[in-house]
């Protein structure tokens, strides 16, 4: 870690704070995270088939291990030439450290769902919600919208937001890169589905692993957020509802921030849910928390959300001093 790998970190989250991802300019260019996809796509289609499922398994194991390598090779060439480029280096690596950070469109699709639900009703709610999560927006009723879309914002600021600003600061570009090469081979291949059971099994465990202190990092986020825009008693609550009610999602991670959350809020999160038409039984995130969530408590959660963000941008900040400093 160096002075210079906060400074990069601070001015790409502010960055990506203001301007987030402009459709004019992913209209024009591909985004790198498509290109990852891309790349996984290739192996996806050229190992996972044929063979028993410990081949796959296998198969799996050094698809990730490539895709991983490769992706960090990249991030040293991109190092060097930026080392070299001096103050222009400087400006390009955190921009490009801002195209995988994930604030303000993250929070643009969350606030369009509470838009949708104002403007046209249930059907408008559905629509914007099933652009951000991956179960059926179908049977979800009112309640059940603004509880995905919370639950949405909440995960991501994990492993859209934390996560890819915590492997920065470790491991630089490579490290960011890596991180984000592994987390959208388990969006893409890391299911339990007959087709990806065996194949995407080393990468939703590499996942899991990667993403284990980014997830409680962020539950502590979300209470600082909650602090700064909730009050203590709010910020409480998200602690003590992250420590208790974590385990009852059936991710190891994402249930700290989405119980963060839903403690900041004091509404009820999780619960039964329909993914590829199956019904998922889990049991209520926050169960004493209020069972009927409105299109406002999408409002707060953004809210809570910035909040988080800011906490981030200034313990990065405040890391940087040690180094002015000695």
């Amino acid at each position: 870690m160096s002075a210079e790998i906060f400074l990069v970190l601070v001015v790409a989250l502010i960055v990506d704070r203001l301007v987030g991802d402009p459709d004019w300019l992913w209209e024009r260019v591909t985004h790198p995270v498509v290109l990852f996809g891309k790349a996984i796509g290739v192996f996806d289609a050229a190992l996972n088939r044929g063979g028993d499922g410990g081949w796959r398994k296998m198969r799996g194991v050094a698809a990730i291990v490539i895709l991983v390598a490769a992706s960090m090779l990249l991030g040293v060439v991109l190092n060097r030439l930026f080392d070299v480029l001096g103050t222009l280096g400087f400006v390009l690596e955190a921009m490009t450290v801002a195209v995988f950070l994930a604030q303000k469109s993250l929070a643009d699709h969350v606030r369009r769902v509470a838009d949708g639900l104002r403007r046209d009703g249930l059907e408008g709610g559905r629509e914007a919600v099933s652009m951000i999560v991956g179960r059926d927006p179908k049977p979800l009723d009112e309640p059940g919208v603004c509880r995905a879309a919370t639950e949405s914002l909440a995960e991501n600021f994990s492993d859209g937001v934390v996560a890819p600003a915590l492997w920065y600061a470790v491991a630089g570009l490579p490290g960011l890169f890596a991180y984000k090469m592994l987390n959208t081979a388990d969006s893409m291949i890391g299911h339990k589905s007959p087709k990806y059971l065996h194949f995407g099994w080393a990468s939703a465990r590499l996942d899991d692993l990667v993403n284990l202190p980014a997830a409680r990092l962020s539950a502590l986020l979300i209470a600082a957020g909650a602090r700064f825009k909730r009050g203590a008693e709010a910020a409480k609550a998200a602690i003590e509802v992250a420590k208790s009610d974590h385990a009852f999602h059936r991710s190891p991670n994402s249930g700290w921030p989405e119980a963060a959350m839903a403690g900041a809020l004091d509404i009820q999160l999780a619960g039964p849910r329909v993914y590829g038409g199956a019904r998922v039984d889990e049991p209520m995130i926050n169960g004493s928390g209020r069972a009927v969530a409105t299109a406002v408590d999408i409002d707060d959660a953004v809210i809570v959300f910035y909040g988080a963000c800011s906490a981030l941008t200034l313990i990065a900040a405040a890391l940087v001093l040690p180094f002015l400093l000695f």
